[in-house]
């Protein structure tokens, strides 16, 4: 195994400050300069980079029981507790068991006709040539999609009852998750209160709402479907506290990295005008002036192969990280209990390696979201194995059905005097400072 040598390798945080100074710039020096695996510091703690595929598999796949999520992100436990995301073991088994039902393609298409209908209704207030904060707009439209199918919520009570808390909570975490110091959440610094305000708020809203559920007939919304399940093995269904934390889990998860992905997406179209117009006639040639369904999707081949590029060259969930809870062999190479092992989609799939032309976007290279001859962990937006992101299936026809709603009525351009687009590699990839852009009625 390469170790990274340099000055920071002497320094008391090792490559921490490179890292948090632009997170995908080091990485992608790492990439360039080592193969396989390369290791490293951050502060104490030993750092493995993995660069391979079938490394990256052994992590997720074939050896996950000897892997944990990483410590930082147990940071977001804060917000989430034992949810999905966080949990681990016999826990996180039971509750995937119990919430993979609600996750099934026959499930989610329920949900279509609500994501068309919400985007149409979100859409109708914008005017022709009005210059727009789209990635903030997406937010809000992914917001009040996931408050709908999950809570049966209106769009203004999504934005207003939790949004807002949510910008605060993803702010401070990230913060939090980077530093090796973190002050104890008990003292109550300007920071900390803000925090734990903005969840204290947030679980205000979800503890009502089951409880009111709990008193009342239930809903078929996702909320509904969960309240509902039982575990094959013990029958026994979820306590309004594990309710919470997987209500919280899907709320971050569910509207966070669609909007970043859809913010991209449009970004991507801007500056691709050829592409553009594919999807412009693929969307009017397949509904013409009729609302999306879920039925379009098998005919809006070309817009889903859009949103797989995007996914390629802006991955939400850009890292993945794990800590080993024992010594374990990945490879040729051995990582030793407590070592933390770093997988980053966004190198792997910007990798001319794997992807022809892998700066370029290149939709058509895509086929039912693989592409030929790419290795399986070359190209892994949702991550992979047994926690491999629950809800991908909901998310790409979230992705499908807004995008071809959204070109349906608009052309979008960026904005003139646009800043710099540029990456913001927060818990999710952003685009820093936001992405401005003029919407045009089509006729």
């Amino acid at each position: 195994m390469v170790e990274v040598k340099g000055l920071s390798s002497y320094s008391p945080l090792g490559h921490l400050n490179e890292f948090r100074k632009d997170p995908l710039r080091f990485l992608i020096d790492l990439y360039t300069n080592h193969e396989t695996i390369v290791s490293f510091r951050f502060a104490h703690r030993k750092m493995n980079l993995l660069l391979d595929p079938d490394l990256i598999r052994e992590v997720l796949v074939t050896k996950q029981n000897s892997f944990h999520k990483s410590k930082p992100f147990q940071e977001m436990k804060t917000l989430l507790g034992e949810g999905l995301l966080t949990s681990e073991d016999e826990v996180h088994m039971r509750q995937r068991r119990l919430i993979q039902p609600s996750f099934t393609k026959q499930h989610i298409q329920s949900y279509a006709e609500d994501m068309a209908m919400i985007t149409e209704e979100f859409i109708r207030y914008w005017n022709d040539g009005e210059d727009r904060l789209i990635s903030r707009d997406m937010m809000e439209l992914t917001l009040a999609i996931i408050a709908k199918t999950m809570f049966s919520m209106d769009m203004k009570q999504g934005h207003d009852r939790v949004g807002r808390h949510f910008d605060i909570i993803m702010d401070i975490a990230t913060k939090r998750i980077r530093s090796v110091l973190k002050t104890p959440l008990l003292l109550n610094t300007p920071k900390n209160k803000s925090l734990t305000e903005a969840i204290k708020a947030i679980d205000k809203v979800l503890y009502e709402i089951i409880e009111k559920r709990n008193n009342s007939d239930t809903k078929d919304d996702l909320l509904g479907l969960l309240m509902r399940a039982r575990d094959e093995e013990s029958k026994q269904g979820m306590t309004n506290q594990q309710l919470r934390d997987e209500a919280m889990t899907i709320f971050l998860a569910g509207h966070e990295t669609t909007a970043n992905a859809l913010s991209w997406c449009l970004y991507l179209l801007t500056q691709h005008s050829d592409k553009a117009k594919l999807l412009y006639e693929e969307v009017d040639r397949v509904l013409g002036k009729r609302r999306v369904n879920y039925h379009s999707m098998k005919d809006l081949i070309y817009t889903q192969q859009i949103i797989w590029e995007s996914m390629r060259l802006y991955p939400p969930a850009w890292l993945i990280s794990r800590k080993a809870v024992e010594d374990v062999s990945i490879g040729d190479y051995r990582i030793h209990k407590g070592e933390t092992v770093m997988m980053s989609s966004y190198i792997m799939q910007h990798s001319d390696k794997y992807f022809q032309n892998a700066g370029e976007f290149i939709p058509e290279r895509f086929k039912n979201g693989k592409v030929e001859g790419v290795p399986e962990f070359a190209y892994f937006p949702f991550g992979g194995g047994p926690r491999v992101c629950i809800g991908n299936h909901f998310a790409i026809m979230e992705a499908t059905l807004v995008l071809a709603t959204i070109v349906q009525h608009f052309s979008i351009e960026l904005a003139p005097n646009h800043h710099k687009v540029e990456t913001e590699p927060l818990i999710t990839l952003r685009p820093k400072n936001g992405l401005r852009m003029i919407v045009k009625k089509r006729k």
